[in-house]
């Protein structure tokens, strides 16, 4: 089976349950060794997983923004970090097609680029300006020379480095200070991909440095310059808490199984019938209710809306962020109770489970921004 080959979303999320098993039994090993799942990538683009958000009018599946969180949570339930990096790739696809902001012939092109297994992600973030959420101009240029754009510059967090094939980095255009937005082929002479990644969390990433030196593109690899003014919503962001509730689903299955195992001979019977450890499966179970809740009832609302209604969901969607990662860090720590001393044990699950939530925190939208966000809206809404 292929998914490009059904329409039965039931039948795609069945056949990635049992790709993604494969990715349970290496997460341990490249979390412990801090090296890329390749093997998992092979495998989602041989399946033809990473199409799906193709739209269909373009040879993909077009699928919603509902189907691709199930799917992205089913991922992270198995490894983080690969749903992590699979989901930038993911969304982003799902954005540009979405959105359309590019020209149609570039589309078309990179439709087909991805069609034929290529991985995408864009490349924003640098160590000089921070996060580009906080509105920092990059200080990767771009030049004009004959009929090519000359980049130079660096880049950090490149998540999934070490397998894109394309890269959308972000550079001011050095004669007019205008910020662009450039398509650069991954295997362009001049770029160095510097194995700096050595986080605690989402090890598996490859979210390396990524060095441009002179980097030549042709001049139609401009693909958008950056507007002034508010940012228009981007759904496709809810892959960031789909992925941390998927682990945190993973903590909650991991003690639960724990709980009904472990009995130890002070009590003669399995911890899972003691009321305290009932107290805290309960209140794991409830922050998972509340948060996909939010999550999916704000993927609805996307998928059953058009775009001007979109462009009001910025606060909504900025929240389900905010409430699934700090829920995220809840059930992990609660799963990490009922276990106990168990779980800090090198090869237990959450141990990398615990390390790996923590990341949520500095994914975009920031938790500070969030509310900053929702007090204006709050506000306007009054008026």
């Amino acid at each position: 089976m292929n998914f490009l080959q059904t329409n039965d979303a039931k039948e795609r999320l069945h056949y990635l349950e049992k790709i993604a098993e494969n990715f349970r039994t290496r997460a341990h090993i490249h979390d412990q060794e801090g090296t890329f799942p390749f093997e998992n990538m092979t495998e989602l683009k041989r399946s033809g997983y990473t199409a799906l958000t193709v739209p269909a009018e373009y040879g993909g599946k077009g699928i919603s923004l509902t189907e691709l969180l199930h799917l992205q949570e089913t991922i992270a339930e198995r490894d983080g970090s690969t749903a992590l990096s699979i989901g930038w790739h993911m969304g982003i696809v799902h954005n540009l097609f979405e959105k359309k902001a590019w020209d149609e012939s570039i589309l078309r092109w990179l439709a087909g680029e991805v069609l034929n297994g290529a991985l995408i992600n864009t490349l924003a973030t640098e160590r000089q300006t921070g996060s580009p959420t906080r509105g920092g101009k990059p200080h990767t240029t771009a030049k004009k020379h004959n009929n090519k754009w000359i980049i130079n510059g660096r880049k950090s967090f490149a998540t999934m480095s070490p397998v894109l094939d394309y890269m959308i980095v972000t550079a001011t255009i050095t004669e007019t200070e205008e910020v662009g937005s450039f398509i650069i082929p991954a295997n362009k002479e001049g770029i160095i991909i510097e194995e700096t990644w050595n986080s605690v969390a989402m090890r598996g990433t490859g979210s390396h440095d990524v060095i441009f030196q002179d980097v030549a593109i042709d001049r139609n690899f401009l693909v958008e310059k950056m507007q002034q003014g508010p940012n228009q919503a981007n759904g496709w962001l809810l892959h960031i808490p789909a992925c941390y509730l998927g682990i945190a689903r993973a903590a909650q299955s991991y003690s639960i199984q724990f709980a009904k195992e472990y009995s130890p001979s002070s009590i003669n019977r399995p911890i899972i019938e003691l009321p305290n450890v009932r107290q805290k499966l309960g209140e794991i179970e409830l922050e998972i209710m509340k948060s996909r809740y939010f999550m999916y009832g704000a993927a609805k609302g996307w998928d059953e809306s058009e775009a001007e209604e979109r462009n009001t969901m910025t606060p909504i969607l900025s929240a389900v962020k905010r409430e699934a990662t700090n829920s995220a860090l809840k059930i992990v720590d609660l799963s990490m109770r009922i276990v106990g001393a168990h779980s800090l044990a090198q090869n237990n699950p959450l141990q990398r489970y615990y390390r790996d939530v923590r990341a949520g925190l500095h994914n975009p939208p920031m938790d500070d921004m969030t509310i900053e966000q929702l007090a204006a809206f709050s506000i306007d809404q009054k008026k």
